[in-house]
C-alpha cells in the first residue's frame, strides 16, 4: 500500500471519530478536564441548532454566527475563573438553558457570564452565578433578555458586578429576570429600551439609568435594595406597576431622580423605605414636568423629599399613608410651587359631608420643629427624639414663629383607594 493511501485512511478514520463524538454531544478533552464548548460551537453551521449533551464543558467560547443553542436547563459552561464565560458577537443567534459559571474577576474588561455585542439575539432560561457581571450589552440592539436567573459572586456589595449592563444600547427589551445579591442593574446611554417584569433584590440600585432616554420600566419587583431607582440625567421615562419595598439605611431611596426631566410614575408602589421619592433638580429642563399619578406612598421615613424648593412637579391621585414625615423639603421653603390634587393623606382631620369623595376643606401640611432637620440634615438623627417631639408639639401648641406650609391640597381625596398591589409589604 502507498504511502498516500495509509494518509487517506487515516483522515478518513479521523473523520469518523470526530462525526461519532460531534453526535453524541461530547468533545474529547485532556483527562481530568471537562470537554471544550467553543469546539460544539464552531462545529455547529449558520442556521443550525446546538443540542449539547447534558454535563459540564470548558468555557469560555465565542458565538460568531447565528445559532441556536439549547442547554434544556442541562448544560454548564465553566469558565474556570477566566474572562466572560459565553459572548455572543453576532445577529439573530438565540441561546436557552445554559448555566454560566466561573467568569474572571477583571472589572476593566467587564469579566460576564454573558456579554452580547450584536442585534436581534435571544437570550432566555440562562443561569448565572459565580460570575462578576451578570448579562453586559455593549452597542447590542433590539435583543430580548428573559427569564434568566443572575447572582453575583460572593464579594462586598460595592466590589461585585452589574447583574444586567447596558452601555450604547437602544430597544431591547429585559423581560422577568431574577436577580439577586449583585450591584446593579444599570442602563447608561441607553434609550427605548423596555425593563419589565423584573425581580430584583439584595443589591445596591435595583435599576441605575444615566443619560437613558425613553425607557419603559413595569410591573418590576425592587425589594431590599439600598436603592429601588434612581434616575440621573434621564429624559421621557415611564416607570408603570413598579412595586419598590425596604429601600432602608441613611440612603434608602425608593425612586430618586437627578435633573431629570418629562417622567410619568403611575400605579406604582413604594413601601417601607427610609425616603419614598426624592426629587433633586427634576425636572430639569423648562418647562417639563415630572408627573406622579395613583401611586402609593406608605410607611416610609419620608413619603416625598425635595433636595430643594423646587417646582415642576404634578402629584395627582396619590396616596399617602403611614409616611413618618409625607412631604418634606430641604433647606427651608415650601413645595408649595408644585400641583398636588386629589391626594389621600391618612393624616387629613376634615370631613365629607356632601358625601362627594372630597373633603370640605383643602390638607395643609406645615413644618413646625421639622424644620430644624429640614434645614439642617443631619439633625435628622434626632428625629421622634423625646427631645424634639416636645419642641414640636409646644411649637405647635404656641407657635414661636409661623410654620412653613409645605404644601396645599385643595381636593383631598376623602377615602383611602383601593390598593392595586395587595394591602401588605409582602
Amino acid at each position: 500500500m502507498t504511502r498516500g493511501a495509509h494518509v487517506g485512511r487515516g483522515v478518513a478514520a479521523v473523520c469518523a471519530l470526530a462525526a461519532s463524538w460531534l453526535a453524541s454531544g461530547a468533545v474529547p478533552a485532556t483527562a481530568g478536564e471537562p470537554p471544550s464548548f467553543q469546539a460544539l460551537i464552531d462545529a455547529t453551521p449558520e442556521g443550525g441548532l446546538l443540542e449539547p449533551a447534558p454535563g459540564l464543558y470548558a468555557g469560555p467560547a465565542v458565538v460568531r454566527r447565528p445559532i441556536t443553542i439549547d442547554g434544556k436547563d442541562a448544560v454548564t459552561i465553566d469558565a474556570g475563573g477566566h474572562g466572560t464565560v459565553l459572548r455572543i458577537e453576532t445577529n439573530g443567534a438565540h441561546v436557552r438553558g445554559l448555566r454560566l459559571v466561573g467568569s474572571g474577576s477583571n472589572h476593566d474588561t467587564v469579566d460576564a457570564g454573558l456579554a452580547v455585542a450584536g442585534r436581534g439575539n435571544v437570550v432566555e432560561r440562562m443561569a448565572i452565578e459565580d460570575c462578576l457581571f451578570g448579562i453586559d450589552l455593549a452597542q447590542a440592539d433590539e435583543n430580548v433578555v428573559r427569564a434568566s436567573r443572575i447572582h453575583s459572586k460572593a464579594r462586598k456589595t460595592a466590589l461585585r458586578g452589574d447583574a444586567i449592563r447596558l452601555w450604547y444600547s437602544f430597544r431591547n427589551q429585559i423581560l422577568d429576570n431574577e436577580i439577586s445579591d449583585s450591584r446593579d442593574v444599570v442602563v447608561w446611554y441607553s434609550a427605548d429600551n423596555v425593563i419589565r417584569g423584573n425581580r430584583v433584590s439584595r443589591s445596591r440600585y435595583g435599576l441605575h439609568t444615566m443619560y437613558a432616554h425613553r425607557n419603559d420600566i413595569e410591573d418590576n419587583d425592587f425589594r431590599d435594595n439600598m436603592t429601588g431607582v434612581f434616575m440621573m440625567y434621564s429624559d421621557g421615562v415611564q416607570l408603570r406597576g413598579n412595586h419598590i419595598l425596604g429601600a432602608q439605611g441613611a440612603t434608602g431611596v425608593g425612586i430618586g431622580f437627578k435633573e431629570s426631566s418629562s417622567i410619568t410614575l403611575t400605579d406604582n408602589d413604594i413601601v417601607y423605605c427610609a425616603t419614598g421619592v426624592m426629587l433633586d433638580v427634576s425636572p430639569y429642563e423648562p418647562d417639563t414636568v415630572i408627573r406622579f399619578e395613583r401611586n402609593r406612598f406608605a410607611w416610609n421615613g419620608v413619603g416625598v423629599l425635595f433636595h430643594n424648593d423646587w417646582q415642576g412637579a404634578e402629584f395627582v391621585d396619590n396616596q399617602f399613608r403611614g409616611n413618618f414625615t409625607q412631604v418634606a423639603v430641604r433647606g427651608g421653603g415650601g413645595a408649595t410651587r408644585n400641583v398636588w390634587s386629589h391626594n389621600y393623606w391618612d393624616d387629613y382631620e376634615g370631613f365629607d359631608r356632601d358625601g362627594d369623595g372630597r373633603g370640605d376643606t383643602p390638607y395643609e401640611l406645615r413644618a413646625y420643629a421639622d424644620r430644624i432637620w429640614m434645614e439642617t440634615p443631619p439633625a435628622a438623627f434626632f428625629r421622634a427624639s423625646p427631645l424634639l417631639e416636645v419642641i414640636d408639639f409646644l411649637d405647635r401648641l404656641a407657635p414661636f414663629s409661623a410654620p412653613t406650609v409645605i404644601l396645599r391640597d385643595d381636593s383631598p381625596r376623602f377615602d383611602q383607594p383601593a390598593v392595586a398591589h395587595g394591602e401588605g409589604a409582602s
